[in-house]
């Protein structure tokens, strides 16, 4: 791959930047793994053999009559106890090495629910006899896929906004910051739980709304990027030869405007995990039930005589939130002109 001297020059500063590529490295490691979620914590085999036939659980729905006909023609539950001995007196089930899902209620536990870290629950468990680290997996990439969905797509209408203020200006521009001043003065706490009175928010029904609101944090930027290109030489020469708006926008004014937009993208990413945590923990997030970090902390403080709870939450949040500013702080080090490989300006 040809890569020009200034993005060699920007990933040498990125590289030298240990705290920031390490942290890179380590969080596209934890979120690589929480993307097999299903094969790492789950209440049903990875696979299984019976009476000689192949089974994928993990992968496909099965009845339970498939497994004899004393069953009923239900979907199966591989914790029952009398389904699990009739798969094994005819054959084997391989089980992911967390045997729960984040839904899962652990059965046959010690002490009342929430109970302490043990061998067979290594964080615990919640309130409602959930396993907290299976919990904790199917959160951290439900938070992160969140994250990056409402990053990418506010980041693009964002851009879009700025540019068209900035190129344009004048009358635009006037009537699009009077817009923002408006829009972005909306209740939007109040307008969420309105909406949560009318309908149960999803995930897409939840990331649509907050992109309404979002969009503006990049905006800014962008446009001030605008402003200041769109009275440059070359953009002026170009618009004299009659080259269109649109190619104007995207190949002379475009890439200086996203050397600013990229350095906010970390920071970004890590806002939009910390909304959807806080809307969980204030019961205006995903549904009830769903895997959420944002209820690992309500749970941390309904349960004050289970510490594990509050534990959890607080490193695992604080370790993700961490891992991105770190990275954001090795982004911007990288596309700082006054900076030179090996961290001196």
């Amino acid at each position: 791959m040809n890569l020009s001297p200034v993005t060699r020059r920007r990933i040498a500063i990125f590289r030298s930047n240990r705290r920031g590529f390490w942290s890179l490295w380590i969080f596209l490691a934890l979120f690589g793994l929480s993307l097999f979620a299903e094969f790492i914590a789950n209440d049903r085999p990875l696979m299984l053999r019976f009476e000689g036939r192949w089974y994928v659980p993990v992968l496909q729905d099965y009845s339970e009559d498939a497994f004899g006909a004393d069953f009923l023609p239900i979907e199966a539950d591989y914790t029952d106890p009398e389904l699990r001995k009739t798969i094994e007196a005819k054959g084997w089930m391989l089980w992911p090495l967390i045997p729960f899902s984040y839904r899962t209620a652990v059965k046959d536990l010690d002490t009342p629910s929430p109970s302490p870290p043990s061998l067979r629950n290594p964080l615990g468990t919640d309130d409602q006899a959930r396993d907290v680290l299976a919990r904790v997996i199917y959160g951290f990439r439900l938070s992160v896929l969140f994250g990056f969905t409402l990053t990418i797509f506010s980041s693009v209408v964002g851009v879009i906004a700025g540019a068209l203020q900035g190129f344009y200006g004048g009358l635009t521009d006037l009537l699009f910051q009077r817009f923002i001043e408006v829009w972005s003065g909306m209740p939007e706490l109040y307008l969420l739980i309105i909406l949560g009175s009318i309908i149960t928010p999803g995930f897409w029904v939840l990331l649509i709304f907050l992109l309404l609101f979002r969009w503006m944090s990049l905006t800014g930027v962008v446009r001030a990027e605008f402003l200041r290109g769109r009275n440059l030489d070359y953009v002026r020469a170009a618009k004299a030869l009659g080259v269109s708006d649109i190619v104007v926008m995207r190949r002379h004014i475009l890439p200086n405007a996203m050397v600013a937009t990229l350095t906010y993208l970390p920071f970004t990413l890590s806002g939009s995990v910390t909304l959807l945590s806080t809307l969980d923990f204030l019961g205006f997030g995903l549904p009830p039930g769903s895997a959420s970090l944002g209820e690992l902390v309500a749970q941390g403080k309904s349960n004050l005589t289970a510490p594990w709870l509050g534990f959890t939450a607080f490193f695992v949040l604080g370790g993700i939130l961490t891992l991105l500013i770190f990275v954001g702080e090795a982004v911007r080090d990288a596309f700082d002109p006054r900076r030179l490989p090996g961290g001196t300006s």
